[in-house]
């Protein structure tokens, strides 16, 4: 089964400072045929002002991946720690049994970004945070894991979770085929470009959900930035 979720049917809701669409119901937005995806619940595509962002708050009991597409995110939490992420890396927090932080655009330019939030396997556990760089370069005509909940993935940030979150680059023409398993869960966005898999078409920032199918492969029709989430 693939189902295209376009970006124009996204929850949205526009704050001034805050652009927000949302693939799932989040906040005020509820459709209660995207509520999640498997183990996966929360995909945000943000645009956050310069100079702005999101002030001290907390969360528990799930696992937030950041990947950023444009700017930076400067990150600051109750553990102690503080990073910056530039585009096209990605930060981890494991909240746990509970933290807060703040996340907030201190460049000149907006900040884009995709956050996704991942049920973890079990409640409770230490809180922590890490980010990682990954080179575009490096993922060119493969995915990488950025985020995974299997150690062998090395380099990639750990999760609590049974997910992997991977990164491609892929130029117009080429195709990368993913191998899965007909009981997971994906759901593919292109940050960037346009795509074709299994006869369905998406421009950048649409939703792909795919399930029931032990791989897929995805051609480029433009060069195209992706990130994939294969959740239990």
């Amino acid at each position: 089964m693939i189902e295209l979720r376009p970006f124009n049917s996204l929850g949205s809701a526009n704050h001034g400072w805050l652009d927000a669409h949302h693939h799932f119901s989040f906040a005020s937005y509820h459709d209660p045929k995207r509520v999640n995806w498997g183990a996966l619940r929360v995909w945000n595509d943000d645009t956050i002002e310069a100079g702005t962002g999101f002030p001290t708050h907390p969360h528990e009991d799930m696992e937030i991946i950041t990947y950023v597409r444009k700017g930076a995110i400067t990150h600051r939490d109750s553990m102690g720690n503080e990073g910056r992420t530039e585009a096209g890396d990605v930060q981890v927090m494991s909240a746990g049994t509970g933290v807060k932080h703040s996340e907030y655009n201190r460049e000149d330019e907006d900040t884009t970004l995709f956050q996704i939030w991942i049920i973890p396997d079990e409640r409770g556990g230490e809180p922590s945070w890490g980010a990682a760089k990954f080179p575009k370069d490096d993922r060119s005509g493969h995915f990488v894991p950025l985020a995974s909940g299997d150690a062998s993935d090395n380099g990639a940030l750990p999760i609590r979770a049974n997910a992997h979150v991977l990164g491609a680059t892929v130029k117009a023409g080429e195709s990368v085929t993913y191998q899965a398993s007909a009981d997971r869960h994906l759901y593919l966005v292109p940050a960037t470009g346009k795509i074709e898999v299994g006869g369905v078409e998406a421009q950048a920032r649409d939703g792909v959900a795919i399930t029931q199918l032990d791989s897929i492969t995805i051609t480029a029709l433009e060069d195209s930035e992706l990130v994939l989430v294969d959740a239990a």
